[in-house]
């Protein structure tokens, strides 16, 4: 309950997450039927970069103000930066949309955004700041009982964020346990997990334990700033993707590249592969 995230909003690992939530959102609506949005840990939505808490860590300037001045980026991008524009609309970098403002910007009249948040504070802060859009719900629960508190939906496609805190040694695990929720109900949910790669001895097990998830198909994408030997500092992130739609393993070949050059800090890198190929 200590966690927030206003202290590393922007980050480099808010630009891979984001990144690709904006494009998971451009290849659903291809297709017109409606789908879900559920946020495990939503936060607050909405982050002022020049508050009291984003300064303090000044994170974001090794994250989205790099991408924020970088005099070129891959048209995949648009989408992202777009959502990052309209909260600056006299093009100075302040403002910074959370997974779920990202979402109320990139879904459609028809999808509709299931948000928890459990911090007392924050969940109240992310009800205000989502106010006025009658697609959006908030819950103030506890984020490991999402899938089974909202799930099946209703839609027939929907779009799942666990992305917790990581306050504690066994979150690796619940988030394996929770992707696997979410498939028993509905099992065509495109789960992404969000995590820190720091103790590699630790993601191990956890890649083992998400290779027997039971997913249909999992898809591994991870970006490096730092090499993978510090288990003291956030050395990258990474995403694991449950039921990735058709074309994005395609565009983060084409990203993810083009992200470790622009974020790399003492070094850059990047993985994408499956840890559950399709049968």
């Amino acid at each position: 309950m200590n966690y927030r995230h206003a202290f590393h909003a922007g980050n480099h690992a808010d630009v891979l997450k984001h990144l690709v939530l904006a494009r998971l959102f451009a290849l659903l609506s291809r297709k017109e039927a409606p789908l879900a949005y559920l946020d495990s840990h939503a936060g607050v939505g909405l982050y002022d970069l020049a508050g009291d808490q984003a300064s303090r860590t000044g994170e974001w300037l090794q994250g989205i103000e790099r991408i924020w001045r970088a005099e070129r980026h891959p048209a995949l991008l648009d989408d992202y930066l777009g959502a990052v524009r309209a909260l600056n609309p006299d093009g100075q970098l302040r403002y910074y949309p959370g997974s779920p403002e990202l979402a109320r910007q990139l879904t459609r009249p028809q999808d509709r955004l299931q948000l928890n948040e459990k911090h007392p504070e924050d969940g109240r802060l992310l009800k205000d700041n989502m106010a006025g859009d009658r697609r959006v719900a908030v819950h103030l629960g506890e984020g490991w009982h999402v899938p089974r508190a909202l799930m099946p939906t209703q839609e027939k496609r929907v779009v799942l964020l666990i992305d917790p805190p990581f306050e504690q040694a066994d979150e690796l695990g619940r988030c394996v346990a929770a992707l696997g929720e979410a498939l028993g109900r509905m099992r065509q949910t495109i789960g992404v997990i969000w995590y820190p790669i720091k103790d590699e001895r630790q993601l191990k097990r956890f890649y083992q334990d998400l290779s027997r998830s039971g997913a249909p198909k999992l898809l591994r994408a991870e970006l490096l700033v730092h090499p993978a030997d510090d288990v003291s500092r956030l050395n990258g992130s990474g995403l694991a993707i449950s039921n990735p739609p058709w074309g994005l393993e395609e565009e983060l070949r084409e990203l993810l590249p083009w992200l470790a050059e622009q974020l790399g800090q003492s070094q850059g890198g990047w993985r994408l592969d499956w840890l559950i190929e399709e049968s």
